[in-house]
């Protein structure tokens, strides 16, 4: 209990020196995750089941050799297809969007190094420090969170296409 009480003590002072704009890229990670988990899920548990019943199906069918037959069967591979890409565009954005949010950051951070140097002069050292720490960590944030899903979703593309390819095997082609 404490261990997470410490924890959330240290993100919020990781969020106080970095501005608000870190919410945001939390944000996006944890939407970037919970996609990505699922996507997981799907490939292990759903798509198995989904597969086996595209087999039974296909290896139930008197005709397997007319056009007719392919266009089923093309049909099948499709909308199976579809299923395995769902949600792999919106993983792939919110991956291209974490350092752009962290980049906003620091674009907001410096904007109040600027109004600082403005109100208080270029005397005080330690005001344009801080300022220039807060305006940097966002985009060191945005990247870590983006460098955390880039590894994972393509490693989730690789099992999509495999995921694909194995079925359009499992279907002969007459």
């Amino acid at each position: 209990m404490f261990g997470l009480i410490g924890l959330w003590e240290s993100v919020r002072e990781f969020i106080a020196t970095g501005g608000d704009v870190l919410y945001f890229v939390a944000l996006a990670l944890f939407l970037m995750w919970v996609l990505m988990i699922e996507r997981y899920w799907y490939l292990v548990s759903v798509f198995p089941k989904v597969k086996k019943d595209i087999i039974q199906k296909w290896e139930a069918r008197t005709d397997t050799t007319s056009w007719y037959a392919h266009r089923i069967r093309d049909t099948w591979i499709s909308q199976a297809s579809d299923e395995l890409d769902a949600r792999m565009l919106i993983i792939r954005t919110l991956i291209a969007m974490c350092p752009l949010i962290g980049l906003l950051g620091t674009v907001t951070g410096m904007i109040g190094v600027f109004e600082t140097m403005a109100t208080q002069g270029t005397s005080n050292a330690r005001l344009m420090a801080s300022g220039i720490s807060m305006a940097t960590i966002p985009t060191m944030a945005g990247m870590v969170a983006a460098l955390s899903g880039l590894f994972i979703s393509s490693r989730l593309e690789a099992k999509v296409k495999l995921a694909k390819e194995g079925l359009v095997d499992s279907l002969p082609h007459h």
